[in-house]
This record gives C-alpha cells, structure tokens and sequence, in this order.
C-alpha cells in the first residue's frame, strides 16, 4: 500500500446519513441554548464568530476565536488517524466513530459537573464548547473522507442548494421523458437526478429534526437530554463495529 494512501470509502444503509445529520443538528440547537450561542456543527457560523471575537471584548470571546482552530485540528487528527488505520488493516470507521462517541460523552460530563451553565466566561463552558467542536469536526471529516456517496452531515448550507439544483433537474428531465420517453439517454439522466434527491434530502430532513427536537430536549429536561444525540450515535458505532467485525465491507 503506498504511504499516500487514504482510506477507501464504504456503503452505508441508508438511515446512517440521516441519524448522523439528525445528531448534529440536535447538537447545534442545544450549544446554540447552553453555550451562550455557539454553533459547534456549522463552521460557517463559527467563522462568523471568531470575526466577532475579534473586534469585541466580551466575555467568551477567546473560545468563539478557537473555534474554527478546533475544528480544523479535529478534522486533521481525524484524517491522520484514518490513514494510521488504513495502513495497519484496520477498519477505520467504527475507530473515528468510537473516537466521535467518546468525545461527545466527554462533552455531556463536562456540562453536568459544570451545571448550571450560567457564566459564558466559566471553564465548563469553554471546556464543553471545545470538546463539541471537536466531536462535529470529526464527523465532519468522517463523512468526507470514509463514506461513500454521503453529503455532509453537518453543513446544510451546501446542502440545500444541491437540494435545489437536484430539484429542478428532476423536475426538467421528468418534462424531457413525457416529450420523449423511448429516449435512453432522457431516462438515464432523470434517474440520476432522483437518486441524488433521493439520497439528499433525508440528511436535510434529519438535521431540520435534529434542530428541532434538541430545542424541545433543552426546554423539557436540560441537559439530560444529550442522551438521545448520544444514545443515536453509539449505536451507529456499534453497528460499524459489528459489520468491521464480520469482515462486511459497510
């Protein structure tokens, strides 16, 4: 294998995606309400506010600066390792997921020794804020780099216009077939556009519920309600684990 090599990416059932995206969007919403405002799934945002940090004296400045940083590191460290694994013949995703599971369930500790979460200046917030961004880098990095055919989890942003753009393909190829439904080439280009749609917007959808349900988790029962994230995400580490296991390729 060559030293350059980077892991090859796997198949996944199809409810994967949307239970990742699902976590991510439930994670964001709930630091957006506990972490005075901090988006640790969506980078865009964090870039945002380290621009912010940057002209502004406020309290919690120092860890909205660090944010994109922490980021970076985490989806660094997760390719790194990806690659160690690569080479030694292990499966590399359920290592990353495992990786991913147990900062997130460093994360909730972090919030319950540090509750209630009432000074954005305090190191428990600044130590949870951290360990988030790291956790949703490196999903992030896990999805690009070991799952195939899989849209990002984290970012909607993208999302959303491919959503778009896949929609009026769709729409525009259905409306070529009826002229012309012999036509092979006609056939082949609206199934190519639903299967991208297909596979698009169940992520979208998951991270829309994601957002959602950690809002209501938040209000209803705190910070318990991180179980629900982290409950979905360790048993997408076990079924990796299970399917590594067994020799199946995803």
């Amino acid at each position: 294998m060559s030293e350059l090599s980077f892991p090859s990416r796997q198949c996944l059932p199809a409810i994967i995606p949307p239970l990742l995206s699902f976590t991510a969007g439930f994670i964001d919403s709930f630091t957006v309400l506990a972490l005075f405002g901090l988006f640790v799934a969506q980078v865009t945002g964090s870039f945002v506010l380290m621009a912010v940090a940057f002209v502004t004296n406020e309290q919690g400045s120092l860890i909205k600066a660090l944010a994109v940083p922490v980021f970076l590191l985490a989806g660094m460290m997760t390719t790194v390792l990806a690659v160690v694994l690569e080479r030694r013949r292990h499966a590399a995703l359920p290592w990353i997921l495992g990786l991913e599971c147990a900062v997130l369930t460093a994360f909730l500790l972090t919030i319950l020794i540090g509750a209630p979460l009432s000074k954005v200046g305090a190191v428990s917030v600044a130590a949870a804020s951290l360990l988030g961004l790291f956790a949703m880098g490196v999903q992030s990095a896990a999805v690009r780099l070991l799952m195939k055919d899989v849209a990002s989890t984290n970012v909607m942003t993208t999302n959303t216009t491919q959503l778009a753009i896949d929609a009026a393909e769709l729409v525009l190829a259905w409306q070529a077939r009826r002229r012309a439904p012999a036509d092979a080439a006609l056939a082949a280009a609206y199934e190519k556009a639903r299967l991208r749609f297909r596979a698009l917007l169940p992520i979208i959808l998951g991270f829309l519920a994601g957002t959602a349900v950690g809002m209501l988790a938040y209000v209803a029962i705190g910070v318990w309600g991180l179980l629900l994230p982290l409950a979905v995400m360790y048993a997408i580490f076990a079924w990796t684990s299970a399917s590594a296991l067994r020799g199946e390729p995803g």
